[in-house]
């Protein structure tokens, strides 16, 4: 029950951040004015894509993120597979564009793949196995 009550208290949090982002910190929808149903529904401004779902499937890109916001500081580390410790943990992008929407990047070809070992500094393994769900 504990674990269950921290993850939705974590879940609640981000979206209280994106919606403080979006109408006081950042302000690019000042005038934001939805329900509940609205919100459920998404129908803010801009978008909270989170790595490992379907927009950003590589979880490895949580790594540069918790070095730049310095996680460690408050207690937020990384498992060798990327996963978030403590569990009860929540992290991902904010785009604010009123055009953003979420999206799924699909399945991966080989010649992507080859695209993108050339351009990054990681061995071929690690590639196929931090993106294995969307090869094809």
């Amino acid at each position: 029950m504990f674990k269950s009550l921290a993850d939705r208290l974590a879940e609640a949090f981000a979206e209280a951040l994106h919606a403080r982002a979006r109408v006081d910190l950042w302000g690019y929808a000042s005038d934001e004015m939805l329900t509940s149903d609205e919100l459920i529904a998404e129908q803010y401004r801009g978008i909270r894509p989170a790595p490992g779902y379907p927009a950003c499937p590589e979880h490895v890109v949580k790594k540069d993120m918790f070095d730049v916001l310095k996680a460690k500081d408050i207690g937020m580390m990384l498992t060798d597979s990327y996963a978030m410790h403590p569990a009860a943990s929540v992290s991902g992008f904010y785009f604010s564009h009123p055009d953003s929407q979420y999206f799924n990047v699909g399945l991966i070809g080989e010649d992507q793949l080859r695209d993108y070992l050339a351009r990054c500094d990681r061995s071929e393994a690690d590639l196929r196995r931090s993106l294995a769900p969307v090869i094809g």
